[in-house]
């Protein structure tokens, strides 16, 4: 019966990691997120502000300061 818990894991020949997982964000990638984001806000104004209005009030309701 195979280890459902504890999936195997996969290393290089040195044991080292070669890049970086996909969920890291490196210092130098944020240029062109800034630049993607920009573009898509450009290209499509309605999502992107229903985007800022809901991420808006998910920390106004979350942080509720009154």
């Amino acid at each position: 019966m195979p280890d459902t818990m504890n999936p195997p894991t996969s290393t290089s020949v040195s044991g080292a990691r070669s890049q970086p997982s996909g969920g890291e964000l490196r210092t130098e990638d944020l240029p062109d997120l800034v630049t993607y984001v920009k573009t898509y806000a450009k290209q499509n104004p309605d999502v992107a502000a229903m985007w800022c209005f809901g991420v808006g009030f998910v920390l106004g309701w979350k942080l509720k300061p009154w």
